[in-house]
């Protein structure tokens, strides 16, 4: 039976920024960037994904411009990253756990929004994906990087994939309890993001995967 979607809290997309723009901050503290370098990698990490979400997917005005509290959880970000940067960098393990759980519950909020905005499910998982790596994106775009969601490695749009089903499958489909389904499926996309990191379970280049297929 189909449910009704609910407003999640706004603190599961503060809390996301939050957590994104934290590493924001760690890759450009890794780059030798100063602090207006670290509050712009810490911007584009934190909302990269919301911009995209609201102004492209929802056409909408950006939440980030609608309420001061995104710039703060930003600056906070900007602050706490620099004074940790040096414990963090330390152990690759705080990155994976904080960029998981941002992942995980950027994801949920933005596939929770497409549904409110009446996008059909399929529609929705998509920005539900978009919204979790779209910061990711533009944050290495800006360093000139090529972007790591674009190449083979550890999981990580396939775990917001993941995640984005679970909530969208329980709270939607189900009619269970919107933040039991967003715990859930933040739950399912961190522990998949950190297997991934333990066992180093990697996609593979899609045109070798394709010649394997057809040599197979």
């Amino acid at each position: 039976m189909i449910g009704v979607p609910f407003q999640l809290p706004i603190e599961f997309d503060l809390v996301a920024v939050f957590l994104l723009a934290l590493t924001g901050v760690w890759a450009a503290a890794g780059r030798g960037y100063d602090v207006v370098g670290a509050f712009i990698l810490a911007f584009a990490s934190g909302v990269g994904g919301g911009l995209l979400r609201d102004a492209v997917f929802l056409q909408e005005i950006p939440l980030v411009m609608q309420d001061t509290r995104y710039l703060w959880a930003i600056a906070a970000a900007v602050l706490i990253g620099g004074l940790v940067e040096r414990v963090a960098s330390r152990f690759g393990e705080v990155f994976s756990v904080v960029d998981a759980t941002a992942t995980g519950a950027y994801g949920v909020y933005g596939v929770n929004k497409a549904l409110l905005a009446g996008l059909p499910v399929e529609a929705a998982v998509l920005v539900g994906v978009c919204n979790a790596v779209g910061g990711g994106i533009i944050r290495d775009v800006l360093v000139r990087e090529e972007p790591v969601m674009l190449k083979p490695g550890q999981l990580n749009a396939l775990a917001a994939l993941a995640g984005c089903i679970l909530f969208t499958v329980m709270s939607y489909q189900y009619g269970i309890d919107v933040e039991r389904s967003a715990w859930s499926a933040i739950a399912l996309t961190v522990a998949l993001r950190l297997l991934a990191v333990r066992f180093d379970w990697k996609t593979g280049a899609f045109g070798r995967w394709w010649a394997r297929r057809k040599d197979g």
